[in-house]
């Protein structure tokens, strides 16, 4: 078996894409598939890794740090040489001119989608309903163009259900994973924190500070608990466009804004000292953020709507309507409950979502959409 992974429009924004493509490209090569993976960079470059080769294929900025992949047939120039036996792609708008190379010469095609644009716009600039129609053609054409669709969640299929029935394509949920190696808990006496007694409630919030991802709602989430008096204390672990806003938002209550923390294991442990996290994007069709953060130890407050909500059981966090005073209720529920409890819960349901079980689902599709079954290894 041959996959060629192609992502596009790569860039800070993009850390969920980046992740997923590169772990489960690493379980593809470690179960003996050949892998190529093509993306956007600043120069025409070809590297051999350990998980395959990685071709970059010169592409302009866009804006927002992003680069983006302007010419498709450049895209097609790598894939004619590599010969893949399928393509899954990480992108349903710029990368559909190579679904149609691929159907023209029998190659399969797979498209994980890793957001619901609709929701995504809505969140970003405000407008709820003038992109509706133009996303909803832009749905059925993409399921008419791939040979199987990928999605992370319930709440990522509800966009595609009728459309792709009618086309008759091929829906699979697939929920993505977490590398539970890395994201683990701190031993309580490793921790790097005041004595628990202090009576502060520790939150945490890590992403992109840029509006499709509620930055805002977390920290007014905060301000509101502040407000009422309760001793809090948020960290915010990120960058992004909205930065000011968010200082201003939150005034004089006790957020601090640390910027990018470079090394996964120095934010894991700042994750793992958090009493509660707070993952609020209502839109979000699975939330990596959400899944770090229990495999962390660390109880989530998430929306009660969207992917996100799908990680998080009683045992492991808590859910409210995406507004400050609801979350707040959230989070004062989840600190009256036994600490302990609800770390050992967050990590139990981390564990059910481990990279290999992604790695190996995907692996079932690719199988499936070319008949080449019995040709791989298990991935565990």
């Amino acid at each position: 078996m041959r996959i060629a992974q192609l992502a596009n429009f790569i860039g800070p924004a993009s850390g969920g894409v980046r992740t997923a493509v590169a772990a489960m490209g690493q379980g593809y090569a470690d179960a003996g598939v050949e892998r190529l993976l093509v993306v956007p960079g600043p120069t025409d470059a070809v590297e051999e890794t350990d998980a395959g080769t990685v071709v970059s294929v010169r592409a302009p900025r866009v804006g927002g740090g992003y680069r983006l992949i302007v010419e498709p047939w450049r895209v097609v120039d790598a894939l004619e040489r590599f010969a893949p036996t399928s393509v899954e792609l990480h992108d349903k708008t710029t990368l559909l001119p190579v679904a149609r190379w691929a159907r023209r010469r029998g190659v399969a095609t797979v498209l994980l989608s890793h957001e619901r644009l609709g929701d995504m716009l809505a969140m970003r600039t405000g407008l709820d309903t003038s992109a509706r129609a133009p996303i909803a053609l832009l749905n059925r054409v993409v399921v008419r163009s791939v040979d199987r669709l990928v999605v992370t969640s319930g709440y990522a299929e509800r966009e595609f259900r009728s459309v792709a029935a009618s086309a008759r394509c091929p829906v699979t949920r697939v929920p993505l994973g977490v590398d539970l190696e890395t994201f683990r808990p701190v031993p309580s006496r490793q921790r790097d924190i005041a004595p628990r007694d202090d009576g502060v409630l520790r939150l945490v919030h890590v992403g992109r500070l840029s509006r499709e991802k509620s930055p805002h709602l977390a920290v007014a989430t905060a301000v509101e608990l502040h407000r009422r008096g309760v001793p809090v204390r948020l960290d915010v672990y990120g960058e992004g466009p909205h930065l000011d806003e968010l200082r201003a938002l939150a005034g004089s209550a006790p957020v601090t804004f640390h910027g990018f923390v470079a090394g996964r294991d120095a934010l894991r442990r700042r994750i793992a000292e958090a009493d509660v996290a707070l993952s609020v994007c209502p839109g979000e069709t699975f939330g990596l953020a959400v899944l770090e953060a229990l495999a962390c130890g660390t109880p989530v407050v998430t929306a009660d709507r969207g992917g996100a909500r799908e990680l998080v059981d009683v045992t492991s966090g808590g859910w409210a309507a995406p507004y400050p005073a609801a979350l707040a209720d959230a989070v004062l529920d989840l600190a009256a409950r036994p600490r302990d409890h609800l770390r050992a819960g967050a990590r139990r349901r981390a564990e059910r979502y481990p990279w290999s079980a992604a790695t190996e689902a995907m692996l079932a599709v690719h199988a499936q959409v070319t008949g080449l079954t019995g040709l791989v290894r298990a991935t565990a």
